[in-house]
């Protein structure tokens, strides 16, 4: 099934988001390589597709998963979570429907 996970970044985490950027797409990336990755992303900070120094509010990755259990194992290893990026993180169930 799928699921949405939804990362609400805490003030000021720019810095901290870059950090470990790397390992969060690495993880990303596998669930892609896998056929598991519907889509993921940021959500810039103000109107743009680059926020420069205003940075992001959080992160949407829709993904597949044996349960809800699995999901939110695995969006609470994220790299994002271990360095204090996200003040939280929702994980909930998802059917697709368009496209």
């Amino acid at each position: 099934m799928w699921y949405v996970i939804n990362g609400t970044d805490t003030e000021e985490s720019l810095e901290r988001r870059l950090s470990v950027r790397a390992a969060h797409l690495e993880r990303l990336q596998q669930l892609l390589n896998e056929g598991r990755l519907l889509l993921a992303g940021p959500y810039p900070a103000v109107d743009g597709n680059d926020p420069g120094p205003a940075g992001f509010t959080g992160s949407l990755i829709v993904a597949e998963f044996d349960s809800l259990e699995d999901a939110q194992a695995w969006a609470n290893a994220d790299p994002y979570v271990a360095a204090g990026v996200y003040t939280g993180v929702s994980v909930k169930p998802f059917r697709k429907v368009l496209p």
